[in-house]
């Protein structure tokens, strides 16, 4: 397993983003528009790709909410890859990569049928009220977690 931190227009993380955005069209249904609004990449400058013999199997993203605070995006493991103890390690990562940015505290956002994802966040983060964008939506579950 290799870690590669890089941005949003390295192509492997592009190619893993279509396949995030593939399943999570076909997992969200009809609520895919309302989230795919908010998770464009173009302005996405911390990104990590995880390779698995020199194939790109997993991905995540780091981006500013505020001075102090980080938002985790764009969270993907190809899913015959899953269980391997990739997810954690992208966002150990990205948690190293905020804490040498300076910000103090991680929050991300999922949806309540992405089930292994929660599973994922509930091992370390606390469930935190809805913010921003997601207030009062229903099918949405927030998340955050003070950084060390």
């Amino acid at each position: 397993m290799k870690l590669l931190r890089t941005h949003s227009e390295n192509q492997d993380f592009i190619q893993l983003v279509k396949m995030l955005d593939e399943y999570l069209a076909f997992m969200d249904g009809d609520d895919h528009a309302f989230y795919d609004q908010f998770n464009k990449i173009d302005l996405l400058n911390h990104c990590v790709v995880l390779y698995q013999e020199e194939n790109a199997v997993g991905c995540g993203a780091l981006k500013g909410y505020d001075g102090e605070t980080a938002e985790i995006k764009r969270m993907f493991v190809i899913p015959e890859f899953r269980g391997k103890g990739y997810a954690t390690a992208i966002l150990t990562e990205l948690e190293e990569w905020a804490k040498e940015l300076q910000f103090k505290k991680i929050i991300l956002e999922t949806g309540t049928g992405q089930k292994e994802a929660i599973k994922l966040y509930r091992k370390t983060y606390l469930q935190i009220e809805n913010y921003g964008q997601y207030k009062g939506v229903e099918t949405s579950v927030c998340f955050g977690k003070e950084l060390e």
